[in-house]
């Protein structure tokens, strides 16, 4: 089986609903995300996926719909204060944890059909969270 990654770099703001802790208050991360794909055989160009391809279909997704946005959980009573506010907000079920980061941008990559097997996102340089299947 032959791996290749791609690490893409984004910011993003969140906090956790139902959590003790400082990550109950809204807070901000440069979030580090490494996308890898496989395949047991390679392409004509004796490649699993180009680099480049990786960025222009992941890559361009994660700069529209999560860098520098707001990730909220659904639940969340800022939610429509900060909307009204005119902010940017993210919506989502679960609480916008590393874990349930990583598996969203596995998903997308598959939806994007990509050959995706395993997504980690870094959340702080000395924490991360990864996804595969």
């Amino acid at each position: 089986m032959y791996y290749v990654g791609k690490e893409i770099h984004f910011s993003y703001g969140h906090r956790l609903m139902d959590y003790e802790g400082k990550c109950a208050f809204l807070h901000g991360h440069n979030a580090r995300v490494v996308i890898e794909v496989s395949s047991r055989m390679l392409n004509v160009q004796a490649m699993v996926v180009d680099f480049y391809q990786i960025r222009k279909v992941l890559g361009s997704w994660i700069d529209e719909a999560l860098d520098h946005k707001m990730i909220l959980c659904e639940k969340d009573p800022l939610a429509a204060l900060l909307q009204k506010a005119g902010e940017t907000v993210i919506l989502i079920q679960e609480n916008p944890t590393a874990e349930v980061l990583a598996k969203w941008i596995f998903d997308e990559a598959r939806k994007r059909r990509l050959p995706v097997c395993r997504v980690t996102f870094w959340e702080t340089e000395n924490s991360f969270a990864a996804y595969h299947e």
